[in-house]
């Protein structure tokens, strides 16, 4: 009786202990709100912001911000210790040209700095990109994945029992990338039940970690190859990928952005086609239908990918990065990872290398048809570059804008984007 009573205290502060860790939200809320409700506005058209401050869903008075007003990453107004008498207040501004106003907001209570930000379009469909198309930029490329096609795949397969389903194998594979010995390394489920399946390849966000898999995709009768772009294994430990992207592969995306024949990306773009060399090889693959998606870093690849091969029969980028890099040069907001904003008097070399990793100058080059989306608030990947790469795309596209969002996705969101996939592979 002693040890059961132990038992049931021990299994009670366990779940004590872990019940008041969950720490979700804040008790204070930054609200900015637009007075179009489409977030939407003609060219000098006025926009007034109304600025409140909440706790527990009241209006709280006697708050203390600070806010900026104006083009996103480049304000023109600024303001310290404005205080909100009522909890409320309004500023206003506008555009006479295309492109996102944002109003952020940074509330003081308590010792406590509490954000909120609203970011309002201005004609955002007549956004075009300010990089250059280099004259021999389909010719380079073409270059590029010719001679890396001549290094042969050398796949290799190894079965992870542990990932494994009772309708899906998962295996960790790897092939040769742009040279013998460098490889692309990546996770892939396939049905076990035996077939000809639809492909589904997932392209990763920024940053150094391992992958899963996209199993549930596979359960439904898709082969899905979820790759990392940074020649090492993905099934390593945590700790690994924490100290790799704290040393060798620290700032990588700005390694050598200098040379377009050494850029971290070349490996990284070559890599995201040998993936589809890949899959086209596999037996099972129904040799029809391949798609590739990702966000962010992954959706700026996913469109690289669909525009340089041709077995790529649709795409889904969300917030894609990467977009219009020499918009900044011109104190306007270009793409992750914004070469030009932080190192604003670059070399002719850094530019010229920028034009060729640039999703806006691939985005000239799709024929398959892709979906997109992204809010209005996202900070990483500001939407008038998104904006500027996708306004050039002729093939068939829709978009899907989630205005409040920032760099992350509504469930909404991420439930659109993958009926949108199911449609496409036929599922």
């Amino acid at each position: 009786m002693k040890i059961h009573r132990w038992i049931i205290s021990l299994v009670f502060c366990c779940c004590v202990t872990f019940l008041s860790a969950q720490i979700r939200g804040t008790e204070i809320t930054v609200v900015v709100s637009p007075d179009h409700t489409d977030w939407k506005y003609q060219l000098k058209e006025e926009c007034s912001f109304t600025i409140q401050v909440y706790k527990a869903q009241n209006l709280l008075p006697g708050v203390v911000i600070d806010y900026e007003l104006g083009p996103e990453w480049y304000p023109v107004e600024k303001k310290k210790g404005v205080l909100l008498k009522d909890g409320k207040t309004s500023v206003t501004g506008c555009m006479d040209v295309p492109g996102f106003l944002r109003c952020k907001v940074r509330a003081s209570v308590d010792g406590h700095v509490y954000e909120g930000l609203a970011t309002v379009a201005y004609a955002p469909e007549e956004l075009r990109p300010h990089t250059s198309l280099p004259a021999d930029f389909r010719q380079f490329w073409d270059t590029v994945l010719k001679e890396a096609r001549q290094i042969p795949l050398l796949p290799t397969m190894e079965l992870i029992p542990e990932r494994c389903t009772d309708k899906v194998n998962v295996f960790h594979v790897s092939f040769q990338n742009i040279c013998n010995g460098s490889r692309t390394f990546g996770i892939l489920c396939m049905p076990k039940k035996p077939g000809k399946y639809p492909a589904l390849l997932r392209v990763p966000g920024a940053g150094v970690r391992p992958y899963s898999g996209d199993v549930h995709m596979a359960s439904k009768g898709v082969i899905t190859l979820e790759i990392g772009i940074h020649g090492i294994p993905v099934t390593m430990s945590q700790m690994i990928y924490d100290v790799l992207s704290k040393g060798a592969l620290n700032g990588y995306p700005y390694q050598n952005d200098n040379s377009r024949d050494k850029s971290y990306y070349k490996r990284v773009f070559a890599g995201a086609l040998r993936a589809v060399d890949f899959i086209a090889s596999l037996p099972e693959y129904d040799g029809k239908n391949m798609g590739v998606t990702g966000s962010s870093q992954g959706g700026a690849l996913s469109v690289v990918t669909a525009a340089l091969d041709k077995r790529i029969t649709f795409y889904a980028a969300i917030h894609p990065a990467m977009c219009d890099h020499q918009a900044h040069l011109k104190k306007i907001a270009g793409g992750w990872p914004h070469y030009f904003y932080y190192f604003p008097q670059p070399s002719k070399e850094r530019i010229t290398t920028a034009a060729y990793y640039d999703v806006a100058n691939f985005a000239r080059l799709i024929t398959a048809p892709g979906w997109f989306s992204w809010g209005y608030n996202d900070e990483v990947c500001p939407p008038t570059s998104m904006y500027a790469a996708y306004n050039i795309i002729t093939a068939k596209k829709e978009l899907h804008p989630y205005l409040e969002t920032g760099h992350y996705l509504y469930q909404e969101q991420s439930d659109e984007w993958n009926k949108w996939l199911c449609r496409q592979l036929g599922l």
